[in-house]
């Protein structure tokens, strides 16, 4: 693949569009990651301990601080209106960071219907909304209620955004990238990851740990605006619409002037209404005139715009559920695998290993992790989504065990390497490839039922993760959780090795699942093979 000639056959108003949409995604890497680095001064946990005044019990800011100049200790009073730290223990910070995936959880369920319903940009414009707002209450927070709010409110935008965004994209890339493009996903939340851990290595002192917090909010403006300047609807929602025309100009206006798109209008498979029109209101006004001197009813005239599929029927379908069970199972394995251990906790984890340097090791892995999937990202389209997945997935189960002995029996240049081969394994496939299979999978009336459960899926793992990681790697003796994401790696492999198709180079779902469709485009049938297949 030829990343000049790629990068030279789109517009600069594609290239704007995937930049503004992408916002949301790395939002969504931004506030997994917030919390990882400035965790010790945030919970109280670091030299400067914060202590109650009297006159001001609710709201001191007193702390110690030894003087850097001589042996004495000074001791220091300054009243605000803010606390320096909120002091938590393990069970009260883990639920404080897996409160944002219960919200994205909620936002990932109600995203896809709203995509469905109201169009891809309207609901990417919807999510500006949350992630305006969160950061406002996370960084402002007096309590661990209050933050808990701005979670779970950045959470819903998060959850919505890597749902919609994904297909969105997949809508506007040209047919031939769309895995190249679709992989700018990941790589953004790899960027949000990255300016997160960023900002705490700088900031992971004092009271400066909210503007950590409070940073993600000036990401969602710039959204907003790039949005209510430059934005445009998935000409191919308007096409599944019947608004043909309109997403005719849309495309062209995306693609430019000088490219063909008359193929790709083709591939939509839908009537243009607006042009036949006149022909079919002419048409339909004779058959009723006939209908009625017979003394019938009239026949309820059809529609352009195809039937969207529902969140439920998508599990029901026999067109769509299998689709949808690989979707989420792949989802599943994104987490499962073990990521968010490094990108939550991977400062806490490995401080004790690598004593002040761990939080300069997360920002490196982050930066690698960034690199790894922005670099890899033509792999999806030369190799097949199936390949690297099995690649990522094999990468990430053999550095787990890995990682696994070099805590145990404290080797400290293997941790480092450890980490750094799981995280760049996990660019590699499984951090992409899972965000590009839905669109890939099933039709557009069903994606964004299909993304909706794919990503709850991907935020109930989360959750899980995020929750039960610090207190099961206490239970096991630190270290012995990666034997667990061995065995799931191991297990996931299987899977993708067995019920994931390939999807590379095919035209549509029908021709992925093997399946023919009749003609009126209403019903559809599998071929021999696969039917006898379902039978069995």
């Amino acid at each position: 693949m030829n990343i000049r000639a790629t990068l030279k056959n789109v517009t600069a108003y594609f290239l704007f569009l995937l930049l503004t949409a992408t916002i949301g995604p790395l939002l969504f890497g931004y506030h997994l990651a917030e919390l990882n680095a400035p965790e010790e001064v945030l919970r109280c946990q670091t030299r400067r301990l914060a202590i109650t005044s009297p006159l001001f019990p609710a709201y001191a800011s007193t702390y110690r601080s030894t003087s850097l100049a001589s042996s004495n200790v000074a001791v220091s009073t300054v009243n605000v209106k803010i606390p320096q730290c909120i002091p938590m223990n393990n069970v009260q910070f883990g639920l404080v960071s897996s409160i944002f995936t219960l919200g994205g959880l909620a936002g990932a369920l109600s995203a896809g219907p709203m995509a469905q319903r109201y169009g891809r940009f309207k609901t990417i414009l919807w999510t500006t909304f949350f992630f305006m707002v969160g950061p406002v209450f996370e960084a402002l927070a007096t309590t661990i209620s209050i933050m808990s709010i701005g979670r779970f409110i950045s959470g819903l935008g998060a959850g919505a955004a890597v749902v919609v965004v994904p297909i969105f994209i997949s809508e506007i890339a040209p047919p031939k990238e769309k895995g190249f493009w679709g992989s700018s996903t990941q790589v953004m939340v790899n960027f949000g990851i990255f300016i997160a851990q960023l900002l705490g290595y700088f900031l992971s002192k004092g009271e400066l740990w909210r503007i950590i917090l409070g940073a993600g909010g000036a990401f969602g403006v710039s959204q907003l605006a790039g949005l209510v300047l430059g934005g445009v609807e998935s000409p191919k929602w308007l096409a599944n619409e019947g608004r043909v025309n309109q997403a005719r100009k849309e495309l062209r206006k995306i693609r430019g002037s000088k490219v063909d798109i008359q193929q790709e209008v083709d591939a939509w498979g839908a009537e243009d209404s607006e042009e036949r029109h006149e022909e079919e209101e002419s048409l339909l006004r004779n058959e009723d005139h006939a209908v009625a001197a017979a003394g019938e009813q009239p026949r309820k005239r059809g529609s352009a715009r195809k039937q969207v599929v529902g969140i439920f029927e998508v599990i029901r379908h026999p067109e769509y559920n299998k689709a949808t069970f690989v979707v989420m199972m792949v989802m599943l394995a994104q987490q499962f695998c073990g990521i968010n251990s490094i990108v939550m906790y991977g400062v806490s984890l490995l401080t004790s290993l690598l004593s002040t340097s761990s939080a300069l090791l997360n920002l490196c892995v982050s930066l690698l992790n960034l690199f790894v999937t922005l670099f890899c990202a033509p792999l999806v389209d030369l190799l097949g989504r199936k390949p690297v997945l099995l690649l990522s997935i094999a990468g990430m189960g053999t550095s787990s065990l890995a990682l696994a002995l070099s805590i145990i029996f404290a080797l400290p240049p293997l941790s480092a390497i450890a980490v750094i081969t799981f995280v760049g394994s996990f660019g590699l496939g499984l951090g992409p490839v899972p965000f590009i299979l839905a669109s890939e999978l099933v039709g557009p009336e069903a994606v964004g039922a299909t993304q909706s459960w794919a990503l709850a899926a991907n935020w109930l793992a989360t959750f899980v993760v995020a929750q039960f990681f610090p207190v099961v790697n206490e239970r096991l003796g630190k270290g012995k959780v990666y034997f667990i994401f061995m065995g799931l790696a191991i297990f996931f492999g299987i899977f993708v090795a067995w019920w994931v198709p390939e999807t590379k180079g095919k035209r549509d779902a029908d021709e992925v699942w093997g399946r023919k469709r009749r003609r009126d485009g209403e019903r559809w049938e599998d071929d021999e093979e696969y039917v006898s297949e379902r039978r069995e």
